[in-house]
C-alpha cells in the first residue's frame, strides 16, 4: 500500500513548483471575531479533494503547500490494525477494491444501521497495496481515477508538512473486530504531531482526555440534528443545547454549515443562528463543515463560493474558528485578500467591469431589476443588447428570439413562431413580430439558465421578475448613475436593414442623442458588434467608443487584420477560450498571443463571458470564479492580462478589484497567482485519460473582419417592423412582396424616427423584404 512515487514526482514538478510558488499568505492586521482573535483555520478535507481523489497523495501534496491549512484524514483501520486515510467507511464508494476483490462484499452494523459494501476491516494492509482511489463525487473529473494508491496515516503525518487533523468517525464499529481505534490514535499522537482529533462519538473523545498532548485539540463533530450520538443516546440537536458540558472533554465543536446559516427548502438563506456566539461564550472554538465550490450553494451567494466563505468569517457579527472544505484555496483567498473590504467603494479603474444583460446571473436579462442589481454590485459599465419591435421601437433584449428569454412560448403569440434561416435554424417568435405593447403587457421575462440541464438554475424565486426596458428607458436609467459608461450591443443590423427596412444604427444614434448622452462626458458611450460593417457605419455618423467583438476562438490576429480593426474600432472583446485554450475543461500548455497583439495595436481587450457557475470554468480555476478572474486579469507570466471583464455577475468582478492582495508584486500569495497552463493535465497518470489533443486554433485574418457596407435601411414614425406570415413553420422566403418603403425626410434622406418615448399612432403592416 505504498505511495505512488511517480505521481508524487509529477505533482512536485508540475504543480507545486509551477502553480504554487509564492509566499504563504497575506497577513491581516485586524483582529478576527474568532475565539482566539487569530485568523480562522482552513482545513483541507482529504487534501484538495475537490480536484483530486479524496485522501490521495496529490490531494494532500497540493494542499500541503500552504502550511497554514490543516490536512484532514478520515482514519480507517485495516484487519491488521494499520491506519489508512479514506473518506468513506464503504471502500467501494471511493476505491477500486470491488474490482480487485469482487467477492468481498459484506454486510455489517455501522452505528446500528445495516450497511453493505467492502470494508477495510476485512483486509490486511498488504492486501490493499494495489487498490487505487476514485473520486467520491461523480460530478467531478474522472481523469485522476485509479491512478493513486491509498495513503497510510503515518505517511500523512510524516510526509505532508502541515497541521494534521485526524477524524475518527466510527470508533464503536472497529471495536466489533477487536481493533482499538483509541490505542491507534494515541500511538500516532505520541510518534507525530497531531494538531486536531475529532469524532462524533462523545465516549471516544472522553477516552483521550489527558492522554494526548496539551496542544492537541479535541473536537466534537456534530452530525444532523436528528441523529443519535451512540454513547449518550441523545440527538445531536439535544447535545447542542448544553455546550458547557462539551467543554469538559473538548476544546471545540465541528458543525455542518447549516447549523450556522440554515436554508429554506428551496435553498435560500434564513437568518443566522446564535450557535457561533453560544460556542464562544462556552469557551469552545467552532468549525464549520461541508464546504465545496462545486456543491449547490444557497441562491443568495449567486454561485460564488468566496461569497459563502465570507458569510461565515466576515459578516460583521461573528466569525467561525475554521472551515472544513474540499477546495482550500478559496477560503485562503477569503481570509487573506477579501475580508474587511469596503464593498461600496467606487473604482472605475482596470479591469473594467462590464455587465452582460445587466446582472443576468441574478435576474432575467435586460430587465430593470437586472440593471439595478448591476449598478448596486459595482459594475463600471452596464449594457443593452438592442432589438427592434414590430412598431419600430428599439428595446433591450438579449436575444432577437423571444422564445429564448420570455414566456412567449406559453402566450397567445406562440402561433407566430417561424423559421428565419438568416437568424437561426429552429422556429422562433422574434421581437419584430410583436409590438412593444404586446411584449410589455403580455409577456414576462425569463431568467437565463445556461446550466439548467445540470440543475444549476439561477434564482428561481425571481425567474420571471422584472420589467422589460426600451432603449430609451435604459438610457434614462443609466444617466446619472455612478457608471463610467454604457455599452450598446448591435447585432443583425444587416438583416434588419435588408429584410425589415430598419436602420438600427440611425435608431440608436437618435435614441442616444434624445437622451442627452451626446451632451455629457461623465459616461462614455460604447457600441459593440461582431460586424465590422455596423461599427464602420457608427464611426461615420457619431463619435462613440467602438468595440469589435471577435466571436471566433482564435489564437492571434494577423497584422493586416489588426490594421483593419484599428480603422473602425477603439477596443476588442474576445472569448475566454481565446485567452486560455482548453480541452475537456483542462487548460492546455499553450499561450495565445492574441491579447498582446490587440493591445500592441492600441486596442484594449475585454474578455467574455464570465459566469460564476463552476461548470463554466476549467478545473484549473478550482471551481472558483474569483480564481478565473484573477488569472484573466493578471499581467505577465501565466496571466491573461485583459483590460475588462464582461460578466453575468458584476458583483464578483467588482469585489475582485477591491481585494487587498492586488499589486503586491513578489509578495503576492500563491493562491492569487494564475495557474500554470497545462500543469493540471501533467498530473494525469493514465495516458488514456488525457483530454483529446486540440486542433490548431486559427489566426484572425482580414477576410474574417472585412464586410460589405450595410444595406440602406428605412424607418418612419414608429412603424418599421415586419412580421412573419403563415404562422408556425413559415420562413422568410414565404412572405408576401413588401410595400414600398417610406421616403426619407428632407433634412437627411432618413424618415422621422421615434426612440421609444412616444406611442405609435399607427402600425403599418411592415416592410419585410423577401
Amino acid at each position: 500500500m505504498g505511495r505512488s512515487g511517480h505521481a508524487c514526482s509529477v505533482l512536485g514538478s508540475l504543480l507545486l513548483l509551477l502553480l504554487l510558488l509564492g509566499p504563504a499568505a497575506a497577513q491581516k492586521g485586524s483582529t478576527w471575531k474568532t475565539l482566539s482573535g487569530d485568523a480562522p483555520a482552513v482545513i483541507a478535507k482529504g487534501g484538495f479533494s475537490g480536484l483530486f481523489p479524496d485522501s490521495s497523495d496529490p490531494a494532500y501534496s497540493f494542499a500541503a503547500s500552504n502550511q497554514d491549512s490543516a490536512q484532514w484524514c478520515d482514519v480507517r483501520l485495516t484487519k491488521d490494525g494499520v491506519g489508512i486515510c479514506l473518506p468513506d467507511i464503504k471502500m467501494d464508494n471511493c476505491t477500486t477494491i470491488s474490482d480487485l476483490f469482487p467477492k468481498g462484499k459484506k454486510t455489517y452494523l455501522v452505528n446500528g444501521v445495516s450497511t453493505t459494501g467492502w470494508f477495510s476491516v476485512d483486509y490486511n494492509s498488504i492486501d490493499l497495496t494495489n487498490v487505487t482511489l476514485l473520486r467520491a463525487i461523480l460530478s467531478r473529473t474522472n481523469r485522476f481515477d485509479g491512478s493513486f494508491t491509498l495513503v497510510q496515516v503515518e505517511v500523512a503525518l510524516s510526509q505532508y508538512k502541515a497541521p494534521a487533523w485526524l477524524n475518527v468517525q466510527h470508533d464503536s464499529f472497529y471495536s466489533q473486530f477487536n481493533l482499538s481505534m483509541r490505542s491507534y490514535i494515541l500511538s500516532m499522537s505520541k510518534q507525530y504531531t497531531v494538531d486536531y482529533i475529532s469524532s462524533p462519538e462523545v465516549s471516544f473523545l472522553k477516552s483521550l482526555v489527558g492522554r494526548v498532548g496539551r496542544k492537541t485539540k479535541l473536537v466534537l463533530r456534530f452530525l444532523d440534528e436528528g441523529l443519535v450520538e451512540p454513547s449518550t443516546n441523545q440527538t445531536y440537536g439535544s447535545i447542542l443545547k448544553n455546550l458547557s458540558s462539551i467543554k469538559t472533554f473538548a476544546s471545540g465543536i465541528l458543525v455542518p454549515k447549516h447549523y450556522i446559516w440554515p436554508v429554506t427548502a428551496d435553498n435560500y438563506l434564513q437568518p443566522s443562528t446564535s450557535v457561533v456566539d453560544d460556542a464562544h461564550k462556552a469557551g469552545l472554538e467552532i468549525y464549520a463543515a461541508d464546504f465545496a465550490n462545486d456543491f449547490a450553494l444557497s441562491y443568495n451567494y449567486s454561485y460564488d463560493p468566496l461569497a459563502e466563505y465570507l458569510g461565515f468569517i466576515d459578516n460583521g457579527a461573528f466569525c467561525v474558528d475554521g472551515l472544513l472544505t474540499d477546495f482550500p484555496i478559496t477560503p485562503l483567498e477569503a481570509i487573506g485578500c477579501f475580508s474587511n473590504l469596503n464593498n461600496t467603494k467606487a473604482d472605475h479603474g482596470a479591469p473594467l467591469v462590464i455587465s452582460h444583460n445587466g446582472a443576468s446571473g441574478d435576474y432575467p436579462d435586460c430587465t430593470d431589476l437586472a440593471y439595478q442589481k448591476a449598478v448596486q454590485d459595482g459594475a463600471d459599465v452596464i449594457d443593452c443588447d438592442v432589438q427592434v419591435t414590430k412598431d419600430g421601437i428599439p428595446i433591450c433584449m438579449s436575444s432577437i428570439d423571444l422564445m429564448d428569454v420570455t414566456t412567449v412560448a406559453s402566450s397567445q403569440f406562440a402561433s407566430q413562431a417561424g423559421v428565419i434561416s438568416d437568424i437561426k435554424a429552429v422556429a422562433g417568435v422574434y421581437t419584430f413580430n410583436l409590438t412593444w405593447e404586446d411584449i410589455a403587457n403580455n409577456l414576462k421575462p425569463m431568467i437565463s439558465n445556461p446550466f439548467g440541464q445540470i440543475s444549476l438554475s439561477r434564482n428561481p424565486r425571481n425567474r420571471n421578475a422584472g420589467k422589460f426596458m426600451r432603449l430609451s428607458d435604459f438610457l434614462a436609467f443609466a444617466k446619472g448613475k455612478k457608471l463610467s459608461g454604457i455599452m450598446i450591443t448591435v447585432e443583425h443590423a444587416s438583416f434588419m436593414a435588408e429584410k425589415l427596412g430598419f436602420g438600427v444604427v440611425d435608431a440608436v444614434i437618435k435614441a442616444v442623442d434624445d437622451s442627452g448622452y451626446s451632451k455629457q462626458s461623465a459616461q462614455k458611450v460604447m457600441i459593440q458588434s461582431t460586424n465590422s460593417s455596423t461599427l464602420v457605419k457608427f464611426k461615420q455618423l457619431a463619435k462613440y467608443n467602438l468595440v469589435y467583438k471577435i466571436d471566433e476562438v482564435v489564437k492571434d490576429a494577423a497584422p493586416s487584420s489588426l490594421a483593419d480593426i484599428k480603422k473602425f474600432a477603439d477596443a476588442a472583446s474576445v472569448s475566454i477560450k481565446s485567452v486560455y485554450p482548453e480541452s475537456s475543461n483542462f487548460l492546455i500548455n499553450q499561450t495565445n498571443p492574441l491579447v498582446k497583439s490587440l493591445q500592441s495595436a492600441g486596442l484594449p481587450v475585454y474578455v467574455y463571458l464570465l459566469m460564476n457557475e463552476f461548470f463554466s470554468q476549467p478545473y484549473d480555476f478550482f471551481s472558483d470564479a474569483t480564481s478565473q478572474i484573477n488569472a484573466l486579469v493578471h499581467k505577465g507570466g501565466e496571466g491573461g492580462g485583459v483590460d475588462g471583464l464582461i460578466t453575468d455577475f458584476p458583483g464578483t468582478a467588482h469585489r475582485y478589484k477591491l481585494n487587498s492582495c492586488r499589486n503586491m508584486g513578489d509578495k503576492t500569495p500563491y493562491y492569487m497567482l494564475p495557474p500554470q497552463r497545462g500543469g493540471l493535465v501533467g498530473v494525469i497518470q493514465d495516458k488514456a485519460a488525457l483530454p483529446p489533443a486540440m486542433a490548431p486554433e486559427p489566426v484572425l485574418t482580414v477576410s474574417d473582419v472585412a464586410e460589405p457596407p450595410l444595406p440602406p435601411g428605412w424607418f418612419g414614425g414608429e412603424g418599421c417592423g415586419g412580421s412573419l406570415t403563415g404562422g408556425a413553420g413559415s420562413s422568410a422566403s414565404a412572405t408576401a412582396t413588401p410595400p414600398t418603403p417610406p421616403r426619407g425626410s428632407a433634412s437627411g434622406g432618413l424618415p422621422t424616427w421615434s426612440s421609444g418615448t412616444t406611442t405609435a399612432v399607427t402600425t403599418p403592416t411592415g416592410w419585410w423584404r423577401s
